[in-house]
């Protein structure tokens, strides 16, 4: 069986002059990087704003398991699939992190037959992107570092500096440092943390900018911390956003590829779902739905997180109209949710999948208060018997859920035929019942609460003291009527990561929260989610090499 980077290796790819034209994009509306990567144009949503949407497609998953779900996979499958439908289709991705890349997830480019390509592009340095919102986090704590050691005009309180650095690798020892040490010339020393890179504030305002002047107005609004009388200090305030949007112009442009079976994806942003909002950016999806009849996109982790953000957040900032979901399910992880152990998955366990079908119930439950129709995609693996297929799509069937198998990472475009049909059925269907889980007039906590109880299946939420008195001071400060982003593992319903299947009678603990008034939400703090994750025991990274004549190995 080869491998996702051989299989990669292997394919033909068109020159993206020609993705570009079977788009009906002519010359000034994209710029190349390279034979096969391209910048669209920054005036491109303009020049397009008159046309007619296109279908609006979100793939989603259970909670994701050390086993792998796929999603990437099947959507890339998914839009492979709808263009052999004879269907206008174009994927929309985020783009991957340096972090996941070289830790323990992978990378973010689908697999097999269905992945986006260049993949060693895409999941490495790819167009800057990334790079780009690093330096212009870091430049902005170095504003404010700078401006505290020369007088301190604004007061701000040192030890009241929200603002953190960034750096796109998984590095624990990083999480909590001190700056500024060394004697007066070296600064003012204040304790300070990093974070990683997608977690950053910028990747969030950079993802729900509509264009380069939203983007400089969310730079603005941006509270980096705050003053010796607890009041709030802006970027504006520092007069520092004209520096940071000269640093992110280009990278504020959407990426267009394509994948293995040459159908056009666009690539731009990516926060992590766990700790930001999950979701690619505005202008990439605004754009693919002028450009394509059907736009496949995806949310990070589960429904519970990406999903719940994409609908509450991404389509609100956005006014994006999503037409159906997909929600994605593997045989392996639904025996993982029902107690079986990693290493052995590979033998058959029908009841396990009759315990572990509870985690899909709820996502499927999550998806229903939205009011969208959906399909339950069976992301097929090798090891998957014959009896555990059945009964899973027998569930479903009992159910009234529709279903379909997919073997897109084998078969590609292909294997998702099944699915393709189904989605294409779904999006057909009326959307006038899409609904919120909360109003934005809800109270911080009501909102809070509403997400727990309807999307995670909690009895209620319990606020920490310092989480119930910034509520108290972010309402003050008028700043209650936001939407919110949730942090929570990714790995479960609640906020422990133990309590895998369907948790019952939990409560999720409410930490603190964080100020993220340019992306335009508040972040909620659960349990102990970390916003800079650490490296596994034996990283990715210690697989990969480059031979003598300059091919990537080991890269998945």
């Amino acid at each position: 069986m080869k491998s996702d980077i051989e299989i990669a290796q292997e394919t033909t790819l068109k020159p993206i002059n020609e993705i570009a034209t079977s788009l009906g994009l002519v010359e000034e509306d994209w710029e190349p990087y390279g034979r096969t990567k391209a910048k669209l144009s920054a005036n491109l949503q303009e020049k397009l704003e008159h046309r007619p949407d296109g279908k609006v497609i979100l793939v989603t998953s259970i909670n994701p398991t050390p086993a792998g779900e796929g999603k990437s996979t099947v959507t890339v499958g998914l839009g492979q699939a709808l263009n052999k439908l004879g269907k206008k289709a174009i994927i929309a991705l985020r783009e991957p992190s340096l972090g996941p890349v070289m830790g323990l997830k992978g990378g973010a480019a689908g697999g097999g037959y269905s992945q986006v390509l260049p993949m060693e592009d895409i999941n490495l340095h790819f167009t800057g992107d990334l790079h780009a919102i690093t330096a212009a986090n870091n430049a902005l704590s170095a504003l404010i570092d700078n401006h505290i050691h020369r007088g301190n005009k604004l007061q701000i309180d040192p030890r009241r500096v929200e603002w953190n650095r960034v750096l796109d690798m998984n590095d624990r020892a990083l999480r909590q440092v001190v700056v500024g040490l060394g004697g007066p010339a070296r600064g003012v020393p204040r304790e300070d943390s990093f974070s990683i890179t997608v977690a950053s504030e910028i990747m969030a305002v950079l993802c729900l900018a509509k264009d380069l002047h939203d983007l400089k107005r969310r730079l603005k609004s941006i509270v980096i911390g705050y003053t010796y009388d607890e009041d709030p200090v802006t970027v504006e305030d520092l007069e520092a956003e004209g520096a940071l949007t000269v640093l992110l112009k280009e990278a504020l442009r959407p990426n267009l590829v394509q994948t293995t079976e040459n159908t056009p994806a666009i690539i731009h942003g990516g926060p992590f779902a766990n700790i930001a909002h999950g979701c690619n950016s505005i202008i990439a999806t605004s754009s693919a739905a002028k450009l394509g009849d059907y736009v496949v996109t995806e949310a990070g982790f589960g429904a519970d997180l990406g999903a719940e953000k994409f609908l509450n957040i991404k389509s609100r900032a956005g006014k994006i109209q999503p037409r159906a979901v997909v929600i994605v399910a593997t045989i392996r992880a639904l025996k993982m949710h029902g107690g079986v152990k990693k290493s052995e998955l590979k033998e058959e366990n029908v009841e396990a999948i009759s315990t572990g079908v509870a985690n899909l119930e709820k996502h499927i439950e999550t998806i229903k208060s939205f009011g969208l129709p959906f399909v339950v995609a069976i992301n097929k693996f090798p090891t998957d018997t014959q009896n555990e297929i059945d009964f899973l799509k027998e569930w479903c069937t009992n159910n009234k859920v529709e279903v379909a198998l997919t073997d897109v990472w084998q078969n590609g475009g292909a294997g998702g035929l099944e699915l393709a049909e189904k989605v294409v059925k779904a999006a057909d269907e009326p959307t006038a019942d899409f609904k919120h889980t909360y109003s934005l007039e809800d109270p911080l906590e009501e909102k809070i609460r509403k997400i727990a109880q309807t999307v995670y299946g909690a009895n209620d939420i319990v606020l920490s003291k310092k989480a119930s008195n910034q509520i108290s001071y972010f309402e003050k400060q008028g700043w209650g009527n936001l939407p919110v982003c949730m942090a929570k593992t990714q790995y479960a319903l609640s906020d422990d990561p133990t309590q895998i299947g369907r948790p019952t009678g939990f409560t999720i603990q409410i930490r603190e929260l964080r100020a993220s008034i340019g992306a335009g939400f508040i972040v909620v703090l659960t349990g102990d989610v970390l916003t800079m994750p650490g490296l596994p025991q034996h990283p990715a990274a210690l697989n990969m090499d480059v031979t003598d004549d300059g091919r990537i190995a080991g890269l998945f």
